[in-house]
């Protein structure tokens, strides 16, 4: 069974139909959409701030949501995929985002609409990704306009992880 559990009476809440792996661990303020799942070993700690997840949102394998005592909270869309072993920390990510796998996204920092953080990549606090283009490096720098088919994929892979999360329930 997952771990969930409260911190401070704040109890994570989720939406209907969500998928939490038996060993993610999901604890205190934390409220989830509908839709959402939350794979092997990942981690979402909301003890010292909120974090607030929209719906058909995955957080993949190992991935660590947290945010900041007193400062930053984690606000995440709607259609969102965290990829494996990304850290996610106390910042905004938006509607139709893609984290690549071990990338990070630190404090205040805003990932508009239609990004995609590349693999690897670090996304410095308080830095605006802005909409509808691919991110890349460390720290991360503006690379160019997502493509059509980078796009259609940031629509199609949100439903391939619902699909995926029917496998185990």
């Amino acid at each position: 069974m997952p771990l969930i559990l409260p911190v401070k009476e704040k109890y994570p809440v989720f939406g209907s139909d969500c998928f939490i792996a038996e060993n993610a661990t999901i604890v205190g303020d934390v409220e989830m959409g509908s839709n959402c799942s939350v794979w092997f070993n990942a981690v979402v700690r909301g003890d010292v701030n909120y974090i607030k997840v929209g719906n058909n949102t995955n957080i993949q394998d190992g991935a660590v949501i947290h945010c900041t005592y007193q400062k930053a909270a984690t606000d995440i869309g709607n259609n969102v995929s965290v990829g494996h072993n990304a850290i996610v920390h106390g910042c905004t990510l938006k509607d139709r985002v893609l984290i690549g796998m071990g990338a990070i996204v630190m404090d205040d920092a805003v990932v508009e609409e239609y990004c995609i953080i590349a693999a690897g990549s670090v996304v410095l606090e308080k830095f605006v990704c802005e909409s509808g283009f691919l991110y890349a490096g460390t720290p991360a720098r503006k690379i160019k306009p997502i493509t059509d088919e980078q796009r259609e994929l940031l629509n199609r892979l949100p439903d391939n992880y619902i699909m995926y999360s029917d496998w185990f329930k």
